[in-house]
């Protein structure tokens, strides 16, 4: 499966979680979810759509190991993230608990945007094919 696949069915994953989160915090009244709810859909969902769209269009080969740690960093970065959000905003586990897997959560998010930023550069403008 390519990785324009692989990120595609995970955005897909991370919209119905979002949405989930959404309506619950709708159906509840209590809307103290609204950053984990905000996250989930736009660092899992959009950013991930965003991934599949350039390995489609601009990343046809990427080096797959590369490809592989950037899309594994993003996704395990991205699942810590949400879950320290879900349980600092549900108030399961205090700030200063959550605040060092918070931490490298998002450093880590940003790596991969990084990776990803070098992929698509090293990759030319005469190897990047728009189909």
């Amino acid at each position: 499966m390519g990785f324009d696949r692989k990120y595609l069915i995970w955005a897909l994953g991370y919209v119905a979680f979002g949405m989930c989160v959404g309506i619950y915090m709708a159906a509840s009244k209590n809307h103290g979810q609204l950053v984990a709810h905000a996250h989930i859909l736009l660092v899992g969902f959009v950013v991930s759509f965003v991934y599949a769209i350039i390995h489609k269009l601009w990343l046809p080969q990427p080096g797959r190991a590369l490809a592989t740690a950037q899309f594994v960093l993003h996704q395990a970065a991205a699942l810590v993230m949400f879950a320290g959000l879900l349980l600092l905003y549900g108030e399961v586990l205090p700030e200063p608990t959550l605040a060092p897997m918070l931490g490298i959560a998002s450093i880590g998010v940003l790596v991969a945007a990084l990776l990803m930023s070098f992929m698509v550069l090293r990759a030319g403008r005469g190897q990047m094919v728009a189909r």
